[in-house]
């Protein structure tokens, strides 16, 4: 599982440099080469193959560690040690490192002339703010967190996470109805005066989902041999899946509430993250010292990526000639070495190790 997340983190750095130059539609980044479908851009079939599945992955795999943390810790220590890894950086760490992030990303607004007259705090605030980026996932995870406490207040005696626990590999794959009725809570037709479109930012009841299913279920050692045992078919159905669902939609906004919550998406999405635990519990369950590293520094990587990508592939796109493929290869490189590089560097330094990754000490 730890292996499983460190590599589901490289593939999200590699999405957002594939994301950064998408011109599917998709909110975010600064743009394609080309208008679609003049300029097909089939690399950004990776955002179709991804998106799905990714994220929710993420807050299966971080439901697991919750449950084997709470194992050893009580419920006061481990959301106070939440607080400090989650909270911080997604607040604090905002107007600490993430500005510069929004910096970038406030560059088109800035030179409208709309920040004219403003004074130098607040421009400081709109661009923290815009600086969020990737950090939505640590602020949500953080409130999930606060929910897991309120969940589990209830089933004190745990029977219903002993139950979960006695699920066939049937049942399992069927919880896919969850994880398709968690999709059909986002909104459609978001009001652009109102709070939709930052709630289908977030989706955090889909989400959440993810999250309880992985504290409830997956955290049990007999269902990850449920799903290691199925992997190879688990895997050739999220393939055809997928495959499909490719085919016949790409050129469309993948981030959509309804191409998200269409059944065809949630059934690859599903298998997808049932696929990847059985494949990772079956073939890679071992360690040595790059993973053991990796393991260590993926929250830290994951923290520092964007920016690298925000402002190497906005002075690429902005200020230079290079051809397309030029700017995916120099960026790719970039932001798998310099988001090392800057975690090396930040976290050896106690005040900003605290605020940018909610680190006391130097590990």
């Amino acid at each position: 599982m730890d292996n499983l997340r460190w590599v589901t983190v490289l593939l999200v750095l590699f999405y957002h440099v594939i994301y950064f130059y998408n011109n599917k539609g998709v909110f975010g980044g600064i743009g394609g080469f080309g208008p679609y479908p003049e300029t097909p851009q089939y690399q950004d079939v990776v955002m179709y193959i991804l998106y799905p599945w990714f994220m929710p992955l993420l807050f299966i795999l971080a439901g697991i560690s919750s449950s084997y943390a709470l194992e050893k810790k009580s419920a006061k220590e481990w959301f106070k040690a939440r607080t400090r890894k989650l909270l911080v950086p997604g607040t604090i760490g905002l107007f600490v490192f993430q500005w510069m992030t929004g910096y970038f990303n406030t560059a088109v607004a800035r030179g409208t002339g709309i920040f004219d007259g403003l004074p130098g705090v607040a421009k400081w605030a709109i661009m923290a703010v815009s600086g969020i980026g990737p950090l939505w996932f640590v602020q949500l995870l953080w409130l999930l967190s606060l929910v897991l406490l309120a969940v589990r207040a209830m089933d004190k005696n745990d029977m219903f996470w002993n139950a979960c626990g006695k699920l066939n590999i049937v049942w399992i794959i069927m919880l896919g109805v969850l994880f398709w009725a968690s999709a059909q809570t986002l909104i459609r037709n978001p009001r652009p005066e109102s709070a939709d479109g930052l709630l289908n930012l977030y989706k955090p009841f889909f989400y959440l989902v993810s999250f309880l299913l992985g504290y409830f279920v997956f955290s049990h050692e007999e269902v990850q041999q449920k799903i290691k045992q199925a992997w190879i078919p688990l895997l050739s159905c999220a393939i055809v899946a997928g495959t499909v669902l490719i085919v016949t939609t790409f050129g469309q906004d993948n981030t959509t509430a309804t191409y998200m919550s269409s059944p065809l998406n949630c059934l690859y999405g599903w298998l997808a993250c049932l696929a990847m635990m059985g494949w990772f519990q079956a073939k890679f369950d071992c360690t040595n010292k790059f993973a053991g590293y990796m393991t260590r520094t993926s929250f830290g990587l994951y923290i520092v990526h964007y920016l690298v990508i925000a402002s190497l592939g906005y002075m690429m796109k902005m200020y230079t000639e290079l051809p397309p493929v030029a700017m995916y290869v120099i960026l790719t490189i970039a932001v798998f070495t310099l988001s090392p590089a800057l975690y090396e560097v930040l976290h050896r330094i106690p005040f900003i190790r605290w605020c940018v990754f909610g680190e006391k000490k130097n590990a």
